[in-house]
């Protein structure tokens, strides 16, 4: 085939390439032979594209979905076969069309699917519209739909098809958190090691396949480009749906189901309206898994009741969060099997003892619940791997002497410091597994035990560090933390004693916030040449100087910066190709600024600029029409936002 094309001036298409090792199979044959030719492939699977143009060049084309405008016209010429759209029928049609998201292939499907229904029968469809499911199972119209989405499904390995059905339990629309679903995924324990690799990693890999192969979305990112969220296209989601319920994989209860649970329920996600029956007793007795969705307090409460009579002795997974629940349900106790418990965003106030119980349990998420101490007991559970207790205002729950025992742990917050112990702050230095580590109430008796700890701690991407009160300085001694190589995120609260000198050997820092330092020497001396840093705050008189300059050329990586409540602050200057990637710069409460950053207007990616309970100075000469330096330097900028912000009425003001 090579010599047969060599003299040749062609044009090859492949289309819908699964794997990269039919492209690796077919390559050797498309030499460059500089005659114009040209391959096209077409592929769902990232690393099949990436592989094809390292091997033949050309660029990789991502189709993004179609727009609203030209999703409602595609819509609109096979529903009603390209007319006007009845005036009747526009409402229940724009909520079917927004179902498919711009995909075209759901759009031509459903839509064709439509033109067969009377468009006088607004009821039929209304049944289409809250009955989707049923339709992609009877409808032949949409089978051929549904058999391309499955051939998806189909080519995953075993392990990853549990992984993707799991993402059909969250409701329609839910953005879910990466770092939930990955302990939700460990829980399940749909994942084996790999040695050489924690299970965090493994899991997180088995994410990005899917991710690769184009089966979930990211949803949200965070600075340093980490992904924080993520969803499953509705359509897709239909699809996994009927594929779960064939295979008895999960049962989801909202306003729409029936009553009655199946006989046998291995997991349950429970949406809002849920008006379930069950008091079977078989129906519960094979529960691995219940992840609760609504906050209505009559079905928390039957639930819970028949929970505990038929006591579901394996269930592995319990996702009670926002549930309307004020103590702690003793039946819990009895889950010995429980490896997943999450009570966030509840009025839970204490654990009980009992919790000893749980002797498999590996994540315990207290997060912006009630909960400020943890029994003793807990000690006991040798599988945590991650512990969260803190909530917005900065409570975490009372250190515990004896916490080296808990060697398995991964996450760590938030741990409170005792005042005149320093025991405890020993303990953290043994718990080497720590990637994430957060300390409150921190005092200067801490420091020798804290350092000499955290130095121990090789492994951790974040660190939050809180003092005790805002006069309590701690020596930070950044130079003598050389063994943090991984550290990523840094989050201090209180004074620096010393300044950032050392925190330039942090090459892997993408996130710093400051809050309250007190800082007398120029912070960005020691953090303009950090080349993974996008995101840093300065909040709170973080640096008590006058001028804070960023050097021509430095600060490459930053996206986001935010200068709050620097109360001696007068100047900030840009210098030439510094800051070059900015995108979002916040400037909050810094009264003695009252001139727009010098060299501002050479930010040319900077996207938002908010200036929120600045000096009237500085905000007056902004407004549109103004002839005033501060206009003009701003003028490049899409989003300018000028106003105020003020405890229970939040921020007001002007988008310019």
């Amino acid at each position: 085939m090579a010599d047969f094309l060599s003299d040749k001036r062609y044009l090859v298409v492949f289309d819908d390439i699964w794997d990269v090792n039919a492209w690796e199979a077919v390559k050797v044959a498309f030499r460059n032979n500089n005659n114009g030719s040209r391959v096209m492939i077409t592929t769902r699977i990232a690393d099949a594209a990436s592989s094809s143009t390292k091997d033949v060049g050309g660029e990789i084309i991502t189709l993004d979905p179609l727009s609203s405008e030209d999703s409602w016209t595609l819509f609109c010429a096979k529903a009603f076969q390209g007319k006007a759209c009845p005036s009747n029928l526009k409402k229940i049609s724009r909520e079917i069309l927004k179902r498919c998201e711009g995909l075209p292939l759901a759009i031509v499907a459903i839509g064709s699917m439509l033109a067969t229904k009377d468009i006088n029968r607004v009821d039929e469809w209304e049944i289409v519209r809250r009955s989707l499911r049923v339709e992609l199972q009877g409808n032949t119209r949409l089978k051929s739909m549904q058999a391309i989405l499955s051939l998806s499904f189909n080519d995953l390995p075993y392990y990853l098809k549990h992984c993707f059905m799991y993402l059909s339990l969250f409701p329609e629309d839910y953005s879910i958190k990466l770092n939930v679903l990955i302990q939700l995924w460990i829980a399940e324990g749909f994942i084996e090691e790999i040695e050489g690799r924690t299970l965090e990693e493994v899991v997180n890999g088995c994410f990005n396949e899917l991710l690769n192969r184009s089966l979930v979305q990211v949803n949200e990112r965070y600075n340093d480009r980490r992904i924080r969220s993520c969803r499953v296209h509705d359509i897709l989601r239909e699809t996994m749906l009927l594929k779960s319920k064939d295979q008895g994989f999960a049962a989801i209860t909202n306003k729409e189901s029936s009553k009655r649970l199946p006989e046998r329920v291995r997991r349950l996600s429970m949406h809002e309206g849920t008006n379930i029956d069950a008091s079977g007793e078989k129906q519960l007795s094979q529960l691995r898994s219940l992840l609760l969705f609504t906050e209505e307090k009559d079905v928390w409460n039957k639930f819970m009741s028949s929970f505990s009579e038929q006591g579901s002795r394996l269930v592995k997974v319990l996702d009670c969060t926002r549930a309307p629940a004020t103590t702690f349900p003793q039946s819990i106790t009895k889950l010995y099997h429980l490896r997943y418990l999450c009570l966030r965003d509840t009025a839970v106030s204490s654990i009980p003892p009992s919790i000893a119980n749980l002797r498999h349990l590996e994540t315990l998420d207290l997060k912006r619940t009630l909960v400020r101490e943890l029994p003793s007991e807990i000690l006991r559970l040798q599988c945590l791997r991650h512990v969260i207790v803190y909530d917005r205002t900065l409570h975490g729950f009372k250190a515990l002497k004896g916490m080296e025992s808990l060697s398995s742990m991964r996450k760590l917050m938030c741990v409170e410091a005792k005042k005149g112990e320093t025991e405890p702050m020993v303990s953290v230095g043994r718990l080497t597994q720590l990637t994430r580590l957060g300390i409150l109430q921190l005092g200067a008796e801490h420091e020798d035990a804290l350092f000499s700890s955290i130095r121990e701690l090789k492994l951790l991407r974040s660190l939050s560090l809180d003092s005790r009160t805002e006069d309590e300085a701690l020596s930070f001694q950044f130079k003598s933390f050389s063994s943090l190589r991984l550290l990523q995120r840094l989050y201090i609260t209180g004074p620096v004693e010393k300044s950032l000198e050392g925190l330039q050997n942090f090459t892997n820092l993408s996130r710093l916030r400051l809050v309250g330092s007190r800082l007398q020497v120029d912070p960005l001396e020691s953090l303009q040449d950090l080349p993974n840093l996008v995101s840093l705050f300065f909040d709170e008189r973080a640096y008590d100087g006058e001028s804070l300059c960023f050097k021509a050329g430095s600060f490459l990586m930053l996206r986001d910066l935010r200068i709050s409540e620097l109360e001696n602050l007068r100047r900030v200057t840009v210098e030439d190709k510094a800051l070059s990637l900015l995108e979002d710069m916040f400037l909050i409460d810094c009264k003695l600024l009252k001139e727009i950053p010098s060299g501002i207007e050479r930010l040319r990616n900077l996207q938002q600029l908010q200036l929120v309970n600045m000096a009237a100075e500085l905000t007056t000469t902004v407004y549109r029409g103004s002839e005033h330096d501060n206009y003009s330097k701003v003028m490049h900028i899409p989003r300018v936002f000028i106003g105020k912000w003020s405890p229970g009425i939040g921020k007001v003001g002007d988008w310019l």
